[in-house]
């Protein structure tokens, strides 16, 4: 609010002071700040509702496929069935230990002694990417959530700066004429936390999910490994029987 403003609001009387009002009145910076946090929060709560309908399809994903593979069907079954498109996260691991396991069986030259530590070390890959896919977009509501507030602040404080030299210019100290400029200014650091709170509550618990389908893929993982393994140990077992 400028002098004049201040002038005619005191002649005015005292009147209702909506939040677009507030807006309208508020300073160009402040106006900026504002805009950018709304700007955030609606960024966020889109990657809240994306990461959630994500999670959720993980989850019945993951079940669907842990089904499959403990049914007792062949491995070289469900590796055909997955290994065009492995979208699942699960999937991926299988397929990418599956062909390691059929790439060392190719090459007859291959030291089996070492296929054991190289498809644990595919696994331990597939899952970072796994959990890198998972976590994507998550360091904007990490962002948001502990940035906001600062920059609410920051247009809070730019906001009462200029309603203090409006007051100083106009030379009336009436709480009347006062409050609306303070109201203003408040306003930016509202939005900020309107944008960190839900910010910071989901990053928590999306955070909380990505630690679970991890836990989930390292639980598959060293399943998959003690399998492979067995079968690595009879298949050496069996060619030092055929060598003998």
């Amino acid at each position: 609010m400028n002098g004049t403003e201040i002038a005619s609001a005191a002649l005015a009387g005292p009147s209702e002071v909506s939040l677009l009002s507030m807006f309208w009145s508020a300073h160009f910076v402040v106006k900026v700040v504002m805009i950018g946090l709304l700007v955030a929060s609606v960024w966020c709560w889109a990657i809240i509702i994306n990461k959630t309908i994500l999670f959720s399809k993980t989850d019945r994903d993951m079940d669907r496929f842990e089904e499959a593979f403990w049914s007792g069907n062949s491995l070289e079954e469900l590796y055909q069935g997955l290994s065009a498109r492995p979208t699942i996260a699960m999937a991926s691991l299988f397929v990418a230990a599956m062909r390691e396991w059929k790439r060392s069986f190719a090459n007859a030259s291959s030291a089996f002694m070492g296929l054991q530590a190289r498809i644990e070390k595919v696994l331990d890959v597939s899952i970072a990417r796994e959990v890198e896919k998972l976590e994507s977009q998550l360091l904007v509501l990490a962002s948001v959530a502990s940035a906001g507030p600062f920059v609410g602040l920051f247009g809070t404080v730019w906001g009462i700066m200029t309603s203090f030299r409006s007051i100083a210019a106009s030379k009336n100290t009436s709480l009347a004429v006062v409050a609306p400029g303070i109201a203003e200014a408040l306003f930016a650091t509202a939005i900020g936390l309107f944008a960190a709170i839900p910010a910071l509550i989901f990053y928590n618990i999306l955070q909380g999910k990505v630690a679970r389908s991890q836990a989930r893929m390292e639980s598959f993982a060293d399943e998959f490994s003690s399998i492979l393994s067995r079968q690595i140990d009879q298949h050496v077992a069996s060619e030092r029987d055929r060598a003998a």
